[in-house]
């Protein structure tokens, strides 16, 4: 499947992609794609070298004429979002993604794409390996678990970086130039009981809600995507409600900061009223699917018999269990007024892991501003704890304050106009970028962020748009070669 990706232009980043996915790079298990990194510099014969928590930094001296530039630094990260559809069979552990030629568009099979990051890394990697592209002083950065915690971010240490700009290549429009971002914090519910045994006469059966698209819980939480979690949430809340429902395991979700796709929850039912409870869920389906029909066309629920589970939740358990999720925030909280369009505050109510007297809820609460992102918290904090349940806040990283007079932020704009004749969108995103991070121990440099365009990212939609990496390509080497003096 590579050798199609291979033959795509521009060839020096599509090989490089090739060569990344290739490579097994689960966020927490980079080992493999930090070992990839550095022998992929020192072939070079580049300095390169590892920090101490595991980001790759590489650098590359200017071309002849260009020694006087001001250094350049271009970031990336290494991991990616591991997502599959259920029924592939797929090991993100042991094999590279299966990509495929869709049209315009990359494609993998079953799995996300790793677009994000890996074609902001393959640029990079092909201005590392040109012997015939202009360029200043380059210094690379590739940081490590950017997906589940930004820690490569937080860990890199001051002093380490020699660029006086920074142009971050992670975004996922290619009209957009980014020059701010949320900050996010981790919201974890967790809590045990004591499983009751199942009484005689349920019988058992599992619920499935899957069909959702999924995606980005910061670039797309404003579509009003359906949340695997929430709408299984109402299907058995009404159940409990109509049909004495009882419940013995839940799974929904994944990653926390991918919008749930999917659900399952294995429970019990009266066999009187079975015929009733499976006729309602259809009704309660049809619905749900009318709700969603614009955004979730493909959204489905299936029910069907299993062997009556040994344990279910205590009564009073189950109540304040899905009282709780259904009483916790998710989607937009607020919208910025400072910069039209744009997503201030929101959540993702990213997890829902029940089952053998465990409970654990898992959300993602972003904000561009830090007071609304801690009151977020503090809600959904108080929902949990009002369940009974014990309530960490981890994961706190800074959001990235935009600054509209930077120097590089012009260039850029000047470049996108003269190559393409229209203006670029100046904007903030409501993702997590690491340059809010970066820019607590570099205060003083310039940064931007901008990309390809990618979409269905977090999911097993994900897609990169083939003319769209043509032009950033193009856009990336004009900046490259504009880069002002000392």
């Amino acid at each position: 499947m590579s050798e199609s990706i291979r033959q795509l232009r521009p060839h020096e980043v599509w090989n490089k992609f090739a060569d990344l996915n290739a490579v097994p790079r689960p966020s927490k298990k980079e080992g493999r794609v930090i070992q990839f990194m550095l022998d992929f510099g020192k072939q070079l014969g580049l300095e390169t070298f590892k920090d101490g928590i595991g980001n790759v930094i590489i650098r590359k001296p200017a071309t002849t004429g260009m020694t006087d530039r001001k250094t350049i630094t271009l970031q990336s990260h290494l991991d990616m979002v591991h997502q599959k559809n259920n029924d592939t069979e797929f090991d993100f552990d042991a094999q590279g993604i299966q990509m495929f030629v869709d049209g315009d568009w990359v494609r993998a099979k079953g799995t996300t794409l790793g677009a994000d990051n890996g074609l902001g890394v393959a640029a990079i990697m092909a201005l590392l390996e040109s012997t015939d592209i202009p360029h200043p002083p380059l210094e690379a950065l590739f940081t490590i678990d950017e997906e589940t915690g930004m820690t490569g971010a937080m860990g890199l240490e001051g002093g380490i970086l020699q660029g006086e700009i920074l142009l971050n290549l992670d975004t996922e429009e290619d009209d957009e130039l980014d020059i701010g971002c949320a900050g996010g914090m981790d919201v974890t519910a967790t809590a045990q009981y004591r499983e009751e045994n199942t009484p005689t006469g349920l019988e058992g059966y599992a619920i499935e809600v899957k069909g959702l698209q999924g995606g980005h819980s910061g670039i797309e939480i404003h579509k009003g995507l359906g949340n695997a979690n929430k709408i299984m949430n109402r299907l058995l809340f009404k159940s409990t409600a109509n049909h004495g429902l009882r419940i013995a395991s839940i799974a929904g979700g994944g990653l926390r900061n991918a919008i749930p796709r999917e659900s399952y929850a294995m429970v019990a039912i009266d066999g009187a009223e079975k015929e009733a409870f499976k006729t309602k869920i259809q009704e309660w389906t049809e619905n749900l699917q009318s709700e969603f029909a614009k955004e979730e066309p493909n959204f489905s629920v299936r029910i069907y018999p299993i062997p009556v589970p040994v344990g279910i939740m205590p009564r009073e358990v189950q109540e304040r269990l899905l009282h709780a999720i259904h009483t916790a925030h998710n989607g937009v909280y607020a919208m910025s007024t400072s910069m039209p369009d744009l997503v201030e505050t929101s959540n993702n109510l990213a997890r829902v892991e029940i089952g053998e007297g465990r409970i654990k809820i898992s959300c993602l609460a972003r904000s561009s501003v830090n007071s609304a992102k801690m009151e977020l918290a503090g809600t959904l904090r108080s929902v949990f704890e009002q369940a009974g349940y014990q309530v960490d806040l981890s994961g706190d990283y800074p959001g990235w304050n935009p600054n509209p007079d930077s120097a590089i932020l012009k260039i850029m704009e000047a470049k996108y106009e003269m190559l393409f004749g229209e203006k670029p969108k100046v904007v903030a995103c409501h993702a997590g970028l690491e340059c809010g991070i970066l820019g607590q121990n570099y205060p003083e440099m310039d940064m931007v962020s901008f990309g390809p365009t990618i979409l269905g990212a977090h999911s097993p939609d994900e897609r990169v748009q083939i003319s769209s990496v043509q032009k950033f390509w193009k856009f990336t080497l004009a900046i490259i070669g504009d880069i002002p003096k000392k």
